[in-house]
């Protein structure tokens, strides 16, 4: 196992306002300022995109908490570097990443849900790259103090593979669902979500 203590580290910073930092307001309004701005284009299909893959990202790191709970380690932890940790391998920052990240990697969407870009269809290529990217750039974080994998076998290719291709392909495809599927997915996503936050953190203080 590598680190083991960084679930000590994580749990003992775990929703603690001491380690709070003014930037996280202006990182959310940042975010705001960018979903307000795809509303008033219209951008419906990026939000979708968007709030999709988000959704998609609460779920995973319910469950990486949850694994913390029952087998003692998660499968990444955030042990230090963050003004506010909100799950145990998730900090305020990077969930305000998460949940720009759909909608960013929408731009490079094709108008033709169709059209193949070397002989692959360009939702799911710009789905597999940018979980690619993911991927590589978590290899980098791994090295630093502030992101851990726990488990020596737990790496960037399990990442790319359970993790981050479900994150962007519900994202990328989702950008062509039609609106009463985009908000039904989203919508049950968040209510999932919802209650398992509800039922793990406030009540039986697992999470």
């Amino acid at each position: 196992m590598n680190n083991p203590e960084a679930t000590t580290q994580a749990l003992a910073i775990l929703r603690n306002g001491e380690n709070f930092q003014w930037y996280i307001i202006p990182l959310l309004m940042f975010l705001f300022y960018i979903y307000y701005g795809e509303y008033a284009r219209k951008n419906y299909k990026g939000i979708a995109a968007g709030l999709s893959l988000y959704m998609v990202h609460w779920f995973y790191e319910i469950g990486n908490a949850l694994i913390q709970y029952f087998s003692g380690h998660a499968l990444w932890t955030v042990p230090t570097g963050t003004g506010f940790l909100l799950l145990v391998g998730v900090c305020a920052e990077l969930s305000i990443m998460f949940a720009a990240a759909g909608l960013v990697f929408s731009k490079l969407l094709d108008p033709d849900p169709k059209k193949k870009i070397f002989g692959i269809n360009n939702r799911l290529l710009i789905a597999v790259g940018a979980a690619a990217f993911f991927s590589i750039f978590e290899i980098f974080l791994a090295k630093t103090p502030a992101f851990v994998w726990v488990y020596p076998w737990w790496g960037s290719f399990p990442v790319f593979i359970t993790v981050y291709i479900p994150f962007f392909v519900v994202s990328m495809y989702s950008y062509d669902w039609k609106p009463k599927t985009q908000v039904a997915v989203i919508s049950s996503l968040f209510a999932v979500n919802a209650l398992m936050v509800i039922v793990f953190a406030g009540i039986l203080k697992w999470i």
